[in-house]
């Protein structure tokens, strides 16, 4: 009898585990297919609602939880490929684009929290460290500017995330204008960047002092 606790505290928390998954995947399913609601989510998934409320307390939650989901799940393949460092700007440009793809596809992701800018910057912020070998490998092979930091990508990231608001936007306007941003970061040319404000390093903190209507 020794082990029983154990062993539930065990099944505890790989019931919990399950269910956090099949939240997550309901978010994805339930928001891909456009606006949504928790409860829909919560039904989706086979939890109920105060279930889903204790792993995820509220919309912004759920968020986070879905866009960590598609960026370990979607593109961080693409960042440990062996192809992704014999090119690492070309794969630079093709996992902004996924991600954008990959946003426009949950198409109530964007609409479903108030504060999607945030959210997301905070989802990026966590992920750049995963994108820093491509943006060194780049550099190295003098495809993209030198005083890019690892810093900046989610910042440049939550950029193009802010023109899928745009009115008009389609898949070939959203590669255009990744293309365009990635010019941008041509070593050829470039004028220095200014230096950031101590205050301005963390991304999330930036975006929340940008006044809102």
């Amino acid at each position: 009898m020794p082990n029983a606790a154990p062993r539930t505290q065990r099944s505890r928390r790989v019931d919990a585990r399950s269910s956090v998954e099949r939240i997550i995947a309901a978010g994805r399913t339930v928001l891909g297919a456009g606006e949504g609601s928790l409860e829909q989510i919560a039904a989706e998934a086979g939890v109920g609602i105060a279930t889903l409320y204790r792993h995820f307390p509220n919309r912004e939650a759920l968020v986070r939880a879905v866009l960590d989901d598609i960026l370990e799940t979607d593109l961080l393949p693409l960042i440990v490929e062996e192809e992704a460092l014999r090119h690492p700007r070309r794969s630079l440009l093709n996992i902004a684009t996924r991600l954008l793809d990959l946003i426009t596809e949950e198409r109530g992701l964007v609409t479903f929290a108030s504060n999607f800018a945030d959210v997301a910057a905070d989802a990026l912020q966590r992920f750049s460290a995963s994108l820093h070998p491509l943006l060194l490998r780049a550099q190295e092979q003098g495809e993209i500017r030198t005083d890019l930091t690892a810093d900046d990508i989610p910042r440049f990231l939550v950029m193009g995330i802010a023109g899928l608001a745009l009115p008009g936007t389609t898949h070939s306007t959203r590669a255009r204008f990744i293309v365009l941003l990635f010019d941008s970061l041509n070593p050829a040319s470039a004028t220095p960047l200014p230096p950031l404000l101590p205050e301005e390093h963390d991304l999330r903190t930036a975006i929340s002092n940008v006044p809102r209507d």
